[in-house]
């Protein structure tokens, strides 16, 4: 039995499409189960509630082998780390309860650097991994660079008025990957029983890829001229808050900025392993162009 976490979410919603293809049983925890597709209702066990409650991963880990861990935003918490590992607590003992032998989960590139410390979300995420790795469990951390899926967030602005906006430096090529990808790797690590142990499974993208040079591709793909903006990391963060985010994780959105425009997403060298194949070009294509036309 594989649990899956946060199943209506942009990554896990793709990670139990694919396990489903796989025929492997599946437990869902669903805070609301009508956000489901009716297909997926209809195959799986569910279990509704929130994952950060320790009653229901008591319930959802009870007789399960594997758990895709992913912390669903909340941007109303009092801090990241509440939103990270606070969250987390009760997950982790549940896991040493019910003796779960694998956790795969969705966390970041940085470890190891010096900027990990002062890097927001993604030291929130960090510590996350600590505290399940901490129980012993055998456990692959998926670390993420940016996703191009971010973008879309932006699709009505390019839309309508040519542009996209971040305070990273519009020249500084990073990595980037499509969730799509970071799902089916997420997929196979669950379906494969075999492996023991604790590492970051890195999971980078195609090449590594500068916000102009998207620019330049969404304007090919588009037929029309989208630019990127950079602006300030306050008005970054400004924007946060005027979208109805608390200040304490706005900041954390800000610092992890900050921290990928000083290179945190380099940290990693790239490999055939590594390297994954959905291309921003690609991605553009099948998910922003539709997402405009909504």
């Amino acid at each position: 039995m594989i649990v899956v976490t946060a199943p209506t979410g942009n990554i896990s919603r793709q990670v139990v499409q694919n396990l489903l293809q796989s025929g492997a049983p599946l437990r869902l925890i669903a805070r609301d189960p009508s956000h489901l597709a009716e297909e997926v209702r209809d195959n799986v066990e569910i279990i509704k509630g929130s994952h950060g409650d320790a009653s229901v991963v008591n319930e959802a880990f009870s007789g399960a082998d594997a758990v895709f861990w992913l912390v669903p935003p909340d941007p109303k918490a009092v801090s990241v780390m509440a939103a990270y590992v606070a969250f987390t607590r009760p997950a982790v003992a549940a896991l040493k309860e019910h003796n779960i032998k694998r956790v795969v989960s969705i966390t970041a590139l940085g470890r190891g650097s010096p900027l990990a410390n002062r890097a927001g979300h993604v030291t929130g995420s960090l510590a996350m991994d600590d505290l399940i790795a901490d129980t012993g469990v055998a456990f692959r951390g998926l670390a993420n660079p940016s996703f191009m899926d971010n973008i879309a967030r932006q699709a009505a602005v390019i839309r309508d008025q040519g542009r996209f906006f971040m305070p990273i430096s519009g020249d500084l090529k990073l990595p980037s990957v499509a969730t799509r990808d970071v799902a089916a790797v997420a997929a196979r690590w669950l379906l494969d029983d075999s492996w023991t142990g604790q590492s970051e499974v890195p999971v980078l993208g195609p090449e590594d890829i500068s916000f102009n040079d998207m620019a330049e591709i969404i304007s090919d793909v588009i037929g029309k001229t989208a630019t990127y903006q950079q602006i300030s990391f306050d008005a970054y963060k400004e924007r946060f808050v005027q979208y109805g985010m608390c200040t304490a994780m706005a900041q954390g959105m800000t610092d992890m900025a900050w921290a990928k425009d000083h290179g945190l997403d380099l940290t990693v060298s790239r490999s055939p392993e590594n390297t994954t194949p959905t291309t921003f070009r690609r991605w553009c294509e099948d998910t922003l162009k539709p997402a405009m036309l909504d």
